[in-house]
C-alpha cells in the first residue's frame, strides 16, 4: 500500500485520488436560467442525494472560488435549478454541454436538446432525460480555497419527473433507466450489469 499524506501532496493529486477512488459517481446534469434568461446545462460528477425528509440532492462546482461556473451563479441568484439523469443515449449530448463556452450560450442549443419548462420553479428541463428533479436551493456552504475549492449546493426537491416506462409505482427499474457514471479522466461506466443481494436482518 502506498501512503499520501494529503497536507503532503499536490492538490490536484489529492483530486485525482479522491476522483479515481470514489468511482462510479452520478451526473447531475444541472439546467439553470440566468436572471437574463439564458438557459445553462452541465454536467457535474461531485452530485448525489443526501436526504430523504425533505428529499434533498447536492452538486458542487469545483475549482471555486476562482473558475467561473455559470450554473453555481444562476442557481445562487436564482435560487433554483433542475437536475437531469442522464441515460446512455444521452452520453453524447451530455458530453457537448460540458464545454467551457461564454454565458451567453444556450447548452441546450449547442447540445442538440429539446427544453421543457419546469412546472413550479423557473428553470429548464432536458425533454430527452428520463427523469428529472425540480429543485429550490436550501444552501450553498463554501468548502476549501482555490484552485480546487467546491461550492457545496444544496437543493429540495419539489417535483419529480419519471417516465412511465421507468415505473412500477415509486420503484424505479434500474435496468430501463440505463444510467450512466463517472470514472476518472474520461472514463464512464454504464450501469448494465446488475446484481441483486440480500441485506441481513
Amino acid at each position: 500500500m502506498t501512503r499520501f499524506v494529503t497536507d503532503e501532496i499536490d492538490v490536484i493529486d489529492a483530486y485525482k485520488l479522491l476522483s479515481g477512488l470514489v468511482v462510479p459517481r452520478p451526473i447531475g446534469w444541472i439546467g439553470t436560467r440566468s436572471v437574463d434568461g439564458v438557459n445553462n446545462l452541465a454536467p457535474y460528477s461531485f452530485f448525489n442525494g443526501v436526504a430523504a425528509s425533505p428529499p434533498t440532492v447536492m452538486f458542487a462546482p469545483t475549482g471555486q472560488p476562482a473558475a467561473r461556473k455559470d450554473s453555481l451563479t444562476n442557481a445562487r441568484e436564482t435560487g433554483v435549478f433542475t437536475v437531469n439523469i442522464v441515460n446512455f443515449d444521452l452520453v453524447e449530448a451530455m458530453n457537448a454541454s460540458a464545454a467551457t463556452v461564454e454565458p451567453d450560450v444556450d447548452e441546450f442549443d449547442t447540445a442538440g436538446l429539446t427544453v421543457r419548462e419546469a412546472t413550479a420553479i423557473n428553470a429548464p428541463i432536458v425533454a430527452e432525460a428520463p427523469a428529472s428533479f425540480e429543485c429550490r436551493v436550501l444552501k450553498i456552504v463554501e468548502i476549501g480555497t482555490a484552485p480546487m475549492g467546491s461550492s457545496v449546493v444544496f437543493g429540495e426537491v419539489v417535483v419529480f419527473d419519471v417516465a412511465d416506462r421507468l415505473l412500477d409505482g415509486t420503484r424505479v427499474h434500474q435496468s430501463e433507466l440505463d444510467p450512466i457514471g463517472r470514472h476518472a479522466g474520461s472514463t464512464y461506466s454504464r450501469a448494465n450489469q446488475l446484481f441483486d443481494i440480500e441485506r441481513p436482518g
